[in-house]
Formats: C-alpha cells, structure tokens, sequence
C-alpha cells in the first residue's frame, strides 16, 4: 500500500512538472516584481491607447526606446523615473491662462491627442493640481501671437529617408540670429491670436490631455511642442495664478512620423526648409527622458489621426523656468 501511494505521489509531480515547468521558472522574486510595476508605471504614463501596442496596420513609433527606458531606470522600488530634461523657453511663450482641453481653434492639420502624465520623479508619485502648458506652431510653422515674427524660410518639403547625420559646414543661406521658437529671450506677441495654445490642471492621477494638430516645421527647428509645469498656485476666474515653474521642457516627433505628415494637406503646401530631429540644436538626443513622444498612427493613414503621450518627471521642488538655457 505505501509502494503504490509513493508511486502515484510521484508520478503527480512528474505530471505537476511536466504542466507547469520547473518552480524557479515559476516564482518570480520581489526584485523583478518591483521592476516589473516600474515598466507598468511608465505604460500607464503614456495611455491605455499608446500602451496596449500596435496591430499589423499600425504604427507606434517609439514604443521600443520607451520601454527600454521605463526598464533602464526602474532599477528600484525607490527610483523608476529619472528627470525629463529641461530645455529652453523659446521667444514665443504667452501665460495666456486659458484653461481648456481643445486648442485647435478650427486650425488646419492632423488631428493629435495629446496625453500627458505628471509625476514626481523622486516618489514616482501623480502629481496633482498641477497646471501644464503646451503651444506649438500650425502646419505651416506659425505660432499665434507671433505671427508676423514666425514666417519661415524657403526650401522644398522633406522626402525620403531622412540623414542619420547633421550636415558639416556653414550653409550660405542659413538665417542669421536665433532660430524662431528656440532658444534666446522672450519676445513681446505682436497680435491678439491664441490658438495651439492651452493650459490643464492634472487630475488625481497626473493625468492631463489636449485636443491639437500635429505640429508642422519652421526654418532652423526640428517639430516640436513646448511645454511647462506650475506647482504650488491656485485656480482662480482669471486662471491660474500664483506657485511656481518645476519644468520647461519641448516634446519631440520622430522623423518617419513627421515625413508621413508631409504627404498630407496642408503640410505638403509647405515651402519652408526642415531641420531634422538629429540636426536640432535643442533635442538633448536622449529619447523619452529629452521629450521624445510616443506616437501611435494607422500606418500610411495618418492624416486620420494621432495619438501622442509621454510622462513627465519633474521635482516639484525645483524651479526651472527655461529663461536661463
């Protein structure tokens, strides 16, 4: 009797093994569970849109280099974000207080969502209450309020692979001065114009999200959107008052997405010359963590639409207002 229950509790297990596979390969220990919930913490940060991947018909530039950087730097319980890279304000920001999701303001050009999550860097804490920023220029480079001051130069508009380097030498026709929308000081609106441009409040999760066309290009700046993050201030009728700026940061695109916008209406009318995602003298080069965006498209389908997003990590505690870079 005790022959024949060690041979059936035996071959259990061998059956058990045999379904389910050795038990290291089964347990997996704290350390891989807590990185693990830092990978799925930066899925979050980018939407349930962006996250859940692409079919065969879709593209999702950047999805790859994202999660590299969600598992580069969830090392830790403590540490699962590192900080977004501040970059310049640019001439062209207004604190125009105009709270709203929509700020396309019937401008032309292909629909973008845009979803960004603000978190805490050092906690990997949702930040929120916390005021963001955008405004970009329109399919043909202009920003509002500018409009006068951000006209473009010539050129043709960009086809085929782009160049994996920045060109050598001085161009003879380069614009002298500093390029519009990128670094140098802050330059006075020269008219009343406000579209694509908008401020949102973070709801209790670190969550904010825009309605906007996809940003087109302007002589001497790869696509770009700027952005800022207030803490610490208060919502009032005027709009958001008071606190202060934890982040200046510009969102980036990558090139197979901006020369696919480039065969479409009103971006193919374009004339203006085009710098290159690797020829900006702003993009710090660095992915996610310089601003580069998580897109999702249907491939060869984008003028349909696009869906972009990122998180944010900032240190509330800090002030960086971009004016200084």
């Amino acid at each position: 009797m005790t022959e024949d229950f060690s041979e059936a509790r035996n071959e259990a297990r061998n059956d058990d093994a045999r379904h389910t596979g050795p038990a290291h390969k089964r347990d997996m220990s704290r350390r891989r569970m807590i990185v693990a919930g830092g990978a799925a913490v930066a899925a979050t940060g980018i939407g349930a849109a962006i996250a859940a991947g692409a079919s065969a018909s879709e593209t999702s530039a950047n999805s790859a280099s994202a999660a590299a950087s969600a598992s580069s730097t969830a090392t830790s319980g403590e540490v699962c974000y590192r900080l977004t890279s501040e970059t310049t304000e640019g001439p062209y920001y207004i604190d125009a207080d105009k709270i709203r999701k929509d700020i396309t303001e019937d401008k032309e050009g292909i629909p973008m969502t845009l979803r960004l999550k603000v978190i805490d860097s050092e906690t990997c804490k949702p930040l929120s209450k916390a005021a963001v920023d955008i405004w970009h220029c329109d399919a043909l480079g202009l920003y509002s309020g500018y409009e006068s001051s951000s006209t473009g130069g010539g050129g043709t508009p960009p086809t085929g692979t782009p160049p994996t380097d920045a060109p050598t030498g001085t161009p003879t026709d380069a614009p002298t001065g500093t390029p519009p929308g990128g670094g140098g000081g802050h330059q006075e609106p020269t008219d009343d114009k406000r579209y694509l441009r908008g401020t949102q409040l973070t709801d209790r999760h670190g969550y904010v999200e825009f309605t906007t066309v996809f940003p087109g290009w302007y002589r001497g700046r790869c696509v770009h959107v700027h952005t800022k993050v207030h803490v610490g201030g208060t919502l009032t009728d005027s709009g958001y008052e008071g606190g202060h700026t934890c982040h200046t940061g510009q969102l980036f695109f990558a090139e197979e997405a901006v020369l696919a916008s480039a065969e479409v209406s009103p971006y193919s009318t374009s004339t203006t010359e085009r710098t290159t995602l690797d020829e900006d003298t702003i993009y710090p080069g660095n992915g996610a963590q310089g601003g580069l965006l998580n897109l999702k498209y249907k491939k060869g389908r984008i003028g349909k639409g696009v869906v972009a997003g990122l998180t944010l990590g900032v240190d509330p505690d800090e002030t960086h207002d971009g004016t200084d870079l």
